[in-house]
């Protein structure tokens, strides 16, 4: 677990979700990221202790995830991703490149039976649902997408880069027909900037850029 926490501090932790592994429990009581992050914060005096994340990433993804660990700053945090004043970077490998190697995805989203669906214009309780990409090709049937979400829709990025022609290498829920890594789709979560709940300074937390280098 400790190997998993890039930055900590009496008030957050963000932590390198592996690609596998839940975020929070469900109803199958599967291994699970916030139980992992409290068996860490533990006291020896076995004290329940605090510990919430503030947002998810799908169960194949690897990644950053920003946790609490104090009820009293919950709302601070909760509010700067509800009033997008946080910043998310992602990176993806697909087989294929878009017709543009730069530009803005801009969807209506919605969910239905566990997929994300996105339609070219509005319809009842879709939202809409943006990101902005660049593409570098590193092979020849590798290319790495360099993306900034703006709107964390279900699904979201798997869900619109399939929706160029480009699925996410491992996703087979959106059309990929190649394999990747065990439990693992081609996606990370790789950098997160936020404002610290406390002092209000600047957090910028990044992965090292080794996705997609060895492809």
């Amino acid at each position: 677990m400790t190997d998993w926490i890039l930055y900590e501090d009496e008030f957050i932790l963000v932590i390198d979700k592996p690609a596998g592994l839940m975020v929070e429990p469900d109803r199958n009581q599967n291994p699970n990221l916030l139980d992992e992050v409290k068996r860490y914060l533990k006291k020896p005096s076995g004290e329940e202790v605090y510990a919430q994340h503030i947002h998810r990433l799908d169960r194949p993804v690897r990644g950053l995830v920003l946790f609490t660990k104090k009820r009293e700053v919950l709302r601070n945090l909760s509010e700067q991703f509800a009033e997008r004043k946080v910043k998310k970077f992602y990176r993806a490998l697909t087989e294929d490149a878009p017709a543009q190697l730069r530009g803005r995805l801009e969807h209506w989203h919605r969910k239905e039976k566990k997929r994300a669906v996105l339609y070219g214009h509005e319809i009842e309780y879709s939202e809409k649902a943006i990101l902005d990409y660049s593409v570098d090709q590193l092979s020849e049937k590798r290319f790495r997408w360099n993306i900034e979400l703006h709107t964390g829709k279900y699904h979201q990025i798997r869900a619109q880069l399939a929706s160029t022609g480009c699925p996410i290498l491992g996703d087979q829920l959106y059309g990929s027909t190649t394999a990747y890594q065990k439990d693992t789709i081609a996606l990370e979560a790789c950098r997160l900037v936020f404002s610290h709940p406390d002092s209000g300074r600047l957090i910028d937390i990044q992965l090292e850029q080794t996705f997609g280098a060895h492809e």
